[in-house]
């Protein structure tokens, strides 16, 4: 049993750790498992090769990695002109400006990430790599964030395999937080380095990259996927870093499916330093943030996230990656 506060270096917050309450009862909402055969090809999905989106645009018939500019953006060159300042001296606004765009992993419709074999991912990062690199230049851009959003249980409204690109005219709260953190100090090394001293949280290690749940993780199965050495961003690693990095992004992947048999879903995010300047320290690194606690079980923010600020964690980080590490690295629908 663990019941303790665990301080979170990257975000400089307390995280508590409560294992013992994974066990009490529960009369709440149960999340069904939505697994369902899909076909590899669907007419009517904005995604698959060919197909018309909603803005009318067609998709190339594209046979690797596609990406485009999204019909539906958050932020773009086409954000108004900052409003005048409100009447109200403590209320500010501006334009959020930038670019937003899709980036589908595959044609294939019936596949995710970890099913992809290692080369499609490796490719993958690359094409991000690249896409890091031109948003990264403009003028008007000043943080790029990669994520991707996997599940019905998080929002997703369409499965075919695909992440998004923010490239902002702003730097997002948390990576923000994340360069002041690491500003002139190996911070992340110093992480890595506790993590393989202790040994219990690792998930899978390569010579250039590894995975792991961290000491301080917020959400049950939470996993960091990192380089050893210090990168400001994707775009920064070479031939054999990215080779290292897209196996263990990969076996990672993987493994949270192999947990229960089923698709994992989660919220993936590449913490990438913004690109308005030069970030000393700062270390690329991606956060997987899954949703469940248990199978069919959602972690819920409450009290304490929303109204307390702080994070209550009803597993332990060393539990919930022992459990991780006893399961195959051959994805189950691909027989073990």
């Amino acid at each position: 049993m663990v019941w303790e506060q665990r301080w979170h270096p990257l975000r400089r917050e307390w995280v508590i750790i409560s294992s013992h309450r994974n066990e009490r009862p529960w009369q709440g909402e149960h999340v069904a498992d939505a697994a369902r055969a899909l076909p590899a090809y669907v007419p009517e999905c904005y995604l698959c090769p060919g197909n018309a989106r909603s803005s009318g645009q067609r998709n190339e018939r594209y046979s690797g990695v596609f990406v485009f500019d999204n019909d539906h953006p958050s932020v773009g060159p086409g954000a108004p002109s900052a409003p005048p300042a409100p009447p109200a001296a403590v209320y500010r606004s501006s334009a959020a400006g930038g670019s937003a765009r899709v980036v589908c992993y595959t044609p294939r419709h019936d596949v995710t990430l970890s099913q992809l074999p290692e080369s499609e991912v490796l490719a993958l990062l690359q094409v991000l790599q690249a896409q890091y690199r031109e948003l990264g230049a403009r003028d008007d851009v000043r943080h790029v964030l990669v994520f991707e959003n996997k599940g019905d249980v998080v929002g997703v409204s369409n499965p075919h395999p695909h992440c998004q690109i923010y490239a902002t005219n702003f730097v997002f709260k948390t990576i923000e937080l994340e360069a002041e953190a690491q500003h002139g100090r190996p911070l992340f090394r110093e992480i890595i380095q506790a993590e393989e001293d202790d040994g219990r949280r690792l998930l899978v290690r390569r010579d250039q990259a590894l995975s792991f749940i961290p000491y301080f993780a917020r959400y049950p199965y939470e996993t960091y996927v990192a380089p050893r050495e210090t990168h400001a961003s994707l775009a920064d690693l070479n031939t054999a870093e990215l080779r290292d990095f897209a196996a263990v992004l990969r076996e990672t992947l993987i493994r949270l499916d192999n947990l229960w048999r089923m698709s994992f879903p989660y919220v993936m995010v590449l913490h990438q330093a913004p690109t308005d300047r030069e970030y000393p320290g700062f270390h690329f690194h991606i956060e997987i943030h899954p949703p469940l606690r248990k199978p069919g079980l959602l972690k819920y923010l409450a009290g304490p996230e929303i109204g307390g600020g702080n994070f209550l964690n009803d597993t332990a980080p060393e539990e919930k990656a022992a459990e991780l590490q006893a399961v195959s690295n051959i994805h189950y629908t691909q027989g073990e």
